[in-house]
């Protein structure tokens, strides 16, 4: 079945999709050549070290929806068997989509797939030392942008994974990234190296009890944990 993309990236109040709220959400529709882009009123102060970041203040999301109204309008503007791909998706984007809907009581489409193209550029582009998306899109020659804005992202994006992609097409990419394989040794720490089977639960417990393993970036730490039992019996 073919797979329609939709690229798409969010900006929010801070990183943390467990208590962090959705400020700005853009997505681009190659396919039908349509974009959209809303603020979303987080109901919350905009802290001022994420306003310099990307540029989104108070006063800009005033007059937004909350995300019960826009995340509706994202869901008809994702109508059909689509794929949603955005930069750092699997530990930022997704996991931020995925707390708003519930928050705002919106069911989150179970036939949704999602593409983290950081994901596939540290695998099949390890020739490069960096992976951000503006280094990427100098690596490629396409111009400048405002960066950290949503759909500036989102049009870089897409233009830097067509060029990543070449002529594999995107049902293709979507399983080669499904066969990546799960986290098999610890990646920080004191125990880094160690086979995650090997990590002593005490240490397991105290990254949980900490707030480590809720850190977008250790989400498939967390996750493999999960996975192996020793997370709920650490």
């Amino acid at each position: 079945m073919a797979l329609r993309p939709i690229y798409y990236d969010t900006e929010t109040t801070g990183i943390r999709p467990e208590k962090d709220k959705i400020v700005e959400i853009a997505a681009f529709d190659p396919e039908n050549n349509t974009s959209f882009v809303q603020f979303v009123n987080p109901g919350v102060p905009i802290p001022r070290e994420t306003t310099a970041i990307h540029g989104i203040s108070d006063e800009m999301v005033a007059g937004a929806g909350s995300f019960a109204q826009v995340g509706q309008e994202f869901l008809d503007f994702c109508q059909g068997d689509v794929v949603l791909i955005a930069h750092n998706n699997d530990t930022f984007d997704a996991l931020f989509l995925k707390h708003e809907f519930q928050r705002h009581s919106l069911a989150l489409p179970a036939h949704w797939k999602f593409l983290d193209t950081l994901k596939w550029a540290r695998k099949y582009r390890k020739d490069l030392p960096r992976h951000p998306l503006q280094f990427l899109r100098e690596v490629y020659g396409i111009p400048a942008n405002t960066a950290h804005r949503a759909l500036d992202d989102v049009l870089v994006l897409h233009k830097v994974f067509t060029y990543m992609l070449d002529d594999i097409s995107i049902e293709t990419a979507f399983t080669l990234m499904q066969e990546i394989k799960e986290l098999q040794h610890m990646p920080f720490g004191k125990h880094q190296g160690t086979p995650l089977s090997k990590v002593p639960s005490s240490y397991i417990k105290w990254l949980n009890e900490n707030g480590a393993l809720d850190k977008p970036e250790n989400q498939q730490l967390k996750a493999s944990f999960e996975k192996l039992g020793l997370l709920a019996t650490a």
